[in-house]
Parts: C-alpha cells; structure tokens; sequence
C-alpha cells in the first residue's frame, strides 16, 4: 500500500447487512476435497490492482488472452488491508493480529506475538512484528474500516471513506485459537517443499533484509529484546555481496525498494527465522536470477511442490516513488478502482513479467510432467474505498489442455486459494482456510 500512516488506532464499523463470518473453525482441520493431487503450484503474486483494472486494460494484452484461454475467476475477492495483510491470509489462513506492513523483529526470542498477547499491529503502529509462532486470537475483519486505512478516516455512519475489506457484507471475527504457521510448515510436516522467489532479493539472501534492489540491500537492526517504541534505534546499511577474500565496503545512497520484507509472508514465522529445519527456513528464499535462482530452477525441471513467485515491486504493478523509480515504475497518479487515473507503462510493466514467468513455467521440463498448475493473484485492491469491493483478478492455467476456459462465478477468497492449494497437496485446512465460506475451488483446478 502507499498510504501514509493513520496517526488514529483503528476502529472498526459494519454494515447493517453485514455477514460476520461465525462458522470459522481455527487451527488445523480435515483435509480439504475436491480437485485432484497436485504436484506444482505456481502462485504468482502481483499487486494493488482491483479486477476492473485489469480486466479489459489494453495495456495488459497478454494477461487478457490468458483469462480468455485459461481459467478465470469473475467473483474472487482479497480479505483485507494492506499488502502484508493479504500475503498472510494466502499462506496462512489468517491476519495473525497484523493488519500492516511493518518489517519483522529479526530473529527476537523475547517479544509477544500479537497471537500470544491479542494485540493488534495497525497502520498507527511502528513497531516491527514479532516472529509468529504458538497460537492465539488474530485480529477481527471487518465488512468496512473507516479508521485503520483511509486518511482521513471515512465516516462509520454513511460508509463514505471506508475502505471495504471484502464485499461490503462479509466480515470475520477474530478467532481465539488461530495457529502460526503457514502452507510452508504443512508443506515440509507432510514431507514435501516449497520455496519462495523473489525477485530483486540480493544474492547473501533474505536475512534481515527489509528492502533490496537485487545487489544492495537495507538491514533493519533491531534489539533482542526490543526496546520500547520511544527509544528504539535501527541502523541502515548498503550491504555490497562479494567473492570471499575480497575487500569489503559499503556505499552511501537510497537503496530503490524493489524486493520488499512485506511480501515475503514466510519470513515472518519463527519456524523460518530459526532454521531448525533446512528444509523450512530462511534458505528457502532466493532472487530470480543466480544458479538457484527461479530461472535456473525452472531451466533445469527441479522445483518444489510450491513454487511461490513474487515480481519486485516495478513488475508487480505495486510501483515506487516516481522520483527516483522512473516513470515506468512510477505509482499510479489515481488508483481509485478503474482504468482513470493508472499508470499505464506500469500496468504494462507487470504484463511484460507475467507474459516472461509463465512462459519460462511452460517452457520447464517440470510443466508437462504429472498435475500442475500457474495461479495469478492480485493481493489486494489497494485503495478499495466504498463502493469499489476488494475484487481482485485470479487466474488459473493448468498443465490439462482440456481444461480451460472456464469462468467461475462462485464466490471466493483468499482463504477459498488456500483451502484449494491445500487440497491439491493432501494437507489439513489451517485457520479460516477450514471456514465454510472458504470453498475449494474445484471448477477452476481441473488438472486431468
């Protein structure tokens, strides 16, 4: 998200007509059915962009022949706000009492995490999240947020300036048992693997790194245990990677937020920061390019069962500060849920690096051998204020020719994504992927 900070804590308004979601079953459940096993899934993050802008944008011709040949989901809708927000609820079932884009506290033993203590980390909040692990209550979801997002507030009685988390209708309670622990943690229990692919991630890797433009990076230090909010102190260096023996150094300037910590959802867990496993920790994370990069990957058919693709933030559609980014990464001048207002060198930006990815996914030696499938999602319809709805485009391409072409108008969200990738892998639901509402999405994944 781009918007600037709200200085209020949030608090939260419903609709009359508002559904609150009460059938949630946290934790872990049954395994989902449905769909077939799936050997790879190819989720593809991209950013900020409601379906409406997406859909039909001429500027985007490849991603429109793809909803046209593949699958496409005409009624699919993002939970909530902002970026981070969303990442968590894809691989996680839940907001894990965080409903900003705050860095994680690195490595900390000591802190509370906010499903420990109840505490929810809005925009108002600084302080970094705590490693998310054990379980507890996560933060609630409201039908409408008049408060945590929209500057300056919206209005609770009418719901004008209030950004709307899924439909206008649907909200969701939090939940007292919610567990920490992602899709990746499943993964590697039920002895399979996963990586993440991020690109713009510089070459020493994703440990303690905030921020990145593929070869310097900004290291966030923070105290272990952390100080309070008032007194902290973070230290930021350029950090040069270079062969061993070499002279080491560091340089002075402002390093362009390609890679972002806050779309990497899986360096937020515990599990991943200690390492304890090898299969399921921060080595897991690698950058496009390199020889075990998600290129050299894709070249040689070796590739885990989730392959977790994230653009940087030019090719994502996210966009950065036009000052220093260039005018083709530059953030849209109005993205206010239509074509007006978009940057359209962005918009084709992010075309370009989809139409790259799925054709190095098709080209793979992986593609044609067992079930597959590519899904593109938008994480969030950034500033989805009232009226505009949370609807986001998601994509399915599947490796079974004679499954595609299909447009879905069931209802589904990010919890419906992960309660289907958990079908495919034969994994139990995690937290609201269990809800009844979150329905697997069968006619979209038809691999055989």
């Amino acid at each position: 998200m781009n918007r600037p900070m709200n200085a209020a804590l949030a608090c939260v308004a419903f609709t009359a007509t508002a559904a609150v979601a009460t059938t949630a079953m946290s934790a872990e459940g049954s395994v989902p059915t449905g769909i077939a096993r799936i050997d790879h899934i190819f989720l593809i993050m991209m950013e900020n962009h409601a379906y409406a802008q997406v859909i039909s944008n001429p500027n985007m011709p490849f991603v429109n022949r793809l909803a046209n040949e593949a699958n496409l989901a005409t009624n699919y809708f993002a939970v909530g706000h902002p970026s981070l927000t969303n990442y968590l609820e894809i691989v996680g079932g839940s907001n894990f009492g965080v409903r900003n884009d705050n860095a994680p506290n690195w490595h900390s033993t000591s802190c509370a995490t906010n499903l420990s203590n109840g505490f929810v980390s809005l925009e108002s909040v600084s302080t970094p999240i705590c490693p998310i692990e054990g379980s507890g209550t996560d933060a609630a979801t409201p039908a409408l947020d008049c408060t945590n997002e929209p500057s300056p507030p919206g209005n609770p009685a009418t719901g004008a300036g209030c950004d709307i988390d899924v439909d206008g209708k649907l909200a969701f309670t939090a939940v007292t048992n919610t567990t920490g622990k992602t899709i990746a943690d499943q993964l590697v229990e039920f002895g399979m693997s996963w990586k993440a692919y991020e690109e713009s991630l510089p070459p020493t890797g994703a440990d303690g790194v905030n921020n990145a433009d593929g070869l310097f990076s900004t290291l966030t230090l923070v105290s272990n245990p952390p100080v309070p909010p008032a007194t902290a102190s973070t230290t930021s260096n350029f950090t040069i990677p270079v062969p061993q023996g070499a002279e080491t150094g560091t340089v002075g300037g402002t390093v362009q937020a390609l890679y972002a910590v806050k779309h990497n959802p899986f360096a937020y867990f515990a599990s991943v920061q200690s390492g304890q496993d090898e299969r399921n920790s921060l080595k897991n994370m690698v950058g496009f390019d390199g020889p075990h990069g998600l290129f050299a990957d894709l070249a040689r058919g070796e590739l885990p069962n989730l392959v977790y693709i994230v653009p940087n933030q030019c090719h994502d559609q996210h966009g950065r500060n036009g000052a220093t980014a260039g005018p083709e990464c530059a953030y849209d001048p109005n993205d206010n849920g239509t074509l007006v207002g978009l940057n359209p060198a962005l918009m084709y930006e992010g075309d370009i690096a989809l139409e790259r990815l799925v054709g190095a996914i098709h080209s793979s030696p992986a593609w044609t051998e067992g079930n597959n499938a590519i899904v593109i999602v938008w994480d969030e319809n950034d500033y989805s204020v009232n009226p505009t709805t949370n609807q986001v485009v998601l994509l399915v391409d599947t490796n079974n020719p004679n499954a595609h072409g299909t447009k879905s108008n069931k209802f589904y969200t990010s919890f419906s994504l992960l309660r289907t990738m958990e079908a495919g892998f034969g994994l139990p639901c995690l937290n609201h992927a269990c809800d009844s509402e979150a329905t697997v999405m069968a006619d979209l994944f038809r691999t055989h």
